[in-house]
This record gives C-alpha cells, structure tokens and sequence, in this order.
C-alpha cells in the first residue's frame, strides 16, 4: 500500500542519516580535543579513575617541589658539616704542635681562635630558604613530605622523611673545667687514686720537678687505680722527664700534666678510661713511637685501671717522674659532646695541662662533626632517590592516564572516513525515499 501521508522508506533513511551524524560528531570531537573520553558522558567508569589519577599527579608534581627544597636544605648542611670537619682536622694539627717543646703557644692559640670564629662563621651560613640544621637554634626534626599513598578504599595519607638537627654552633654555653681547691684527707685520696707504691697527694702542693710521689724505670710499667669516685673528684696526673719532641727536629725532657674532674654521672671506669685517652693521645702527638711509651686501660673487673709503661728496651730511655694529686669541689665542665661545639671555647693551649685536654677534646668534636656530616649525607641520598621514584612514578601515572583516555588517532582517522562516505549515502538514500511519494501521482492521470 502507497501513501502520501506516511512514508516509512523516508523514515528509515532518515534515522540512519541522523546515526551517522551523531557517529560522525563523535569521531570529529575525538580527533579534535585527541580523547576518546573528554568527559564522564563518554564513559563515566573511565572518566572517574582518571580524574582520580590525574588528582593524584598532581599532588606528586608540588611532592617533588617539596622533596627539592628539602634536598637543598639537607645539601647545606651537609656542605657546612664536611667544611666545619676540614677546619677541626686543622685545628687539630695547631693543638698537636702546641705538645711539642720549643714552640710559641701563644701564637698557635691565635690560630685556633681564628679557626674557631671562621667555624662560627660556617655554622651562621649554613641555612636555606632561612632554615639552618647546624646552629642549634631547635631540635625539632625537619620533616620532608615524600609521597601520597592512596589505599583500596580510597583513603590518602602523608609521607614523611625526618631530618634530624645536627647541633654544631660553637656559641652554646659551656662550662669549663675547674680542678678542686678543697683538700682531701690522705685516707680519701688514696682511696679515690692510687697508684703503684705512689704516695697520693692531698693537698694543693704542685709539683715541683722533684717532689715525684712514683718513678718508673726503662721497660717498667706502673698501675694506677682509681677506687672511687663522686662528682666534683679532681686527679691530676704529672708525667716528669718525658721524652716529647722538639719544633724543627730532635727531642727534649718535659713534663706534661693531666687533669680530670669527674662528674656526677662518671664512675671508676669512666675516669680511668678519660686519663688513658688524655695520656695516649699525648703519646700520640708528641712522642716517637722508638720511645714506646704505652698507656693501656684494664677490663672487666679491672677496667678502673690503667698501665703506664716507659720503652720497650730498643731506646734508652729517662726514668719517668710520678705526680698523683687529688682534691675535691671541682666542677667537672661541659663535655666535647654537650652543646653542639661549644667546648671549641674551652680550648686553651697556653698550658700544659690546656694542651693535653684539648688534644683529647678535638678528637670528639671531631667525630660530632663527621657524624654530622654522615648523618645529612645519608638523609640527602634518601631523599634523592625519593624523587627520583617520584618523578618515575609521575610519569607512569600519566601514561596510564593516556592509556585510558586518548583516543588512537589511526582509528579515529579511518573512521572518519567510513562515516563521511556513510553519510553521504544516507542523504542520497534519504532524497530517493522522498521522491517516492511522487510515483502517486501517475495513477490519477
């Protein structure tokens, strides 16, 4: 049956035109944004998890910005801490020439000072972005965030590097040493030093030269105990007629004095262990190993103990001279290790006994400052490969990203093609369907 008011070829042709149309909308707008999913009327699935990632990339991207400052900071300080070792190490070399004989000690403290203030110096330069991890200024940790992790559920939570301080300033109060005033009994200095056969001094007398309480022969050896100890305890120690080495070459007898004032949380062993460090690192720095002088601490039960022992035979050497002298109410000082590098101002090389304190407390402030050093050295590698990951991880999350969502232009291309010619046959088919109705008008001629 033909009719003019109905014309279902038409009808036809024109859905397929209107299908296409759309089809061929879509591939235009794919080709020209390069998506194939623009929006979450494409494929809301698709369109949520990558909004999601794409949130996600950029969290990480201001991540690396916070992992660099951080690196930087870390750099800095790491920087400071190897320079300030170098000037130590420096320092030490001024401190070891001031226990040989025949040298200007005031001028070698000269030195030092200036050592000492370029230090400062270090320490004060040593901030980024006004940040200094050195100057003691706080001991909050610096805390670096490194990563976003985003659970099954969807929950994100921080990460975080932490960054200890390292406290190198050399202005933190100290205090020094100061050796007790207050003499003992002779029952209770001998009772916290004693020695080989050594008669203890109790009271303030120096020594002289000549009034050595102990001698030990060639190759002999001497013990020295200390049986107690309480806070404020002061021991000197005086090693006459030592063979110490002379400024420009040779050799000559001196003596050298060694103090320590115990505080309240040192013990025996304590002692005994701080006078053998003082001692060895003497015979270290000014003697020639021929002369073999040995400073030996005990163990186990016998670790309150320590052995001086004079040669080994192959040099003849002098007979070494003996002064043991104790008192009480001193102060013990701050540490090599208390207050950053504040002991830096209780190094006095001017003395005897200054010189051998101080070649004991250069070593520590030393290894504070390497440990300085290793510390932000380690935290600056984490933190490099911290961002290293970061950046690589960016860099998938984005190409997962295209993955999901950018349309194969090859594809879209060939389709393009398909459609238009699709398209131009509906519109034909569309304009016959038309014309069908026509066709009527020949039966009422």
């Amino acid at each position: 049956m033909s009719s003019i008011l109905t014309n279902n070829s038409a009808m036809v042709a024109l859905q397929t035109l209107k299908s296409v149309n759309m089809n061929l909308a879509e591939t235009q707008e794919m080709i020209s944004t390069g998506k194939k999913v623009s929006n979450a009327k494409d494929n809301s699935a698709i369109f949520a998890i990558t909004k999601t990632m794409e949130s996600d990339v950029q969290g990480f991207k201001a991540i690396s910005e916070s992992l660099g400052l951080g690196q930087s900071t870390v750099a800095v300080a790491r920087q400071a801490s190897e320079t300030i070792t170098d000037l130590l190490v420096e320092m030490k070399g001024r401190i070891v020439a001031a226990q040989e004989e025949n040298v200007d000690r005031t001028a070698i403290q000269s030195d030092i000072d200036a050592l000492e203030a370029q230090i400062s110096s270090v320490v004060g330069a040593a901030q980024f972005n006004g940040l200094n991890l050195i100057d003691g200024s706080s001991a909050d940790a610096m805390t670096v965030l490194s990563s976003l992790d985003r659970d099954s559920s969807g929950n994100v939570t921080s990460a975080l590097i932490s960054v200890d301080r390292q406290n190198l300033s050399v202005t933190t109060p100290v205090s020094a040493q100061g050796f007790g005033t207050t003499d003992a009994t002779a029952a209770v200095a001998s009772a916290i030093f004693q020695g080989t056969g050594a008669t203890t001094v109790e009271d303030d007398t120096l020594y002289d030269g000549t009034n050595a309480t102990e001698t030990i022969a060639d190759t002999a050896g001497a013990t020295f105990t200390v049986g107690q100890i309480s806070a404020g305890d002061s021991i000197q120690l005086v090693l006459g007629n030592v063979t110490v080495n002379v400024a420009g070459g040779g050799s000559a007898q001196a003596d050298r004095t060694f103090e320590y004032v115990a505080s309240a949380t040192d013990g025996v062993e304590d002692v005994a262990r701080a006078l053998t460090n003082q001692i060895n690192a003497f015979f270290g720095a000014a003697t020639e190993s021929a002369n073999a002088y040995t400073v030996t601490q005990g163990t186990g039960a016998n670790s309150n103990q320590f052995t001086i022992t004079n040669g080994d035979g192959t040099v003849t050497n002098e007979v070494l001279d003996i002064y043991a002298r104790v008192q009480t109410g001193g102060t013990a000082g701050s540490s090599a290790s208390t207050g950053g590098l504040g002991a830096l101002q209780n190094i006095d090389v001017t003395t005897d006994s200054g010189a051998t304190s101080a070649l004991t407390a250069i070593d520590g402030l030393i290894d504070q400052a390497i440990g300085a050093a290793s510390s932000f050295g380690s935290d600056q590698g984490r933190i490099e490969t911290q961002s290293q990951f970061i950046s690589n991880l960016t860099d998938s999350l984005v190409s997962g990203i295209g993955t999901l969502v950018d349309a194969d232009l090859e594809e879209a291309s060939a389709r393009l093609q398909a459609l238009q010619v699709q398209q131009q046959l509906a519109i034909q088919s569309l304009s016959i369907a038309n014309q069908a109705p026509q066709s009527i008008l020949s039966l009422f001629r």
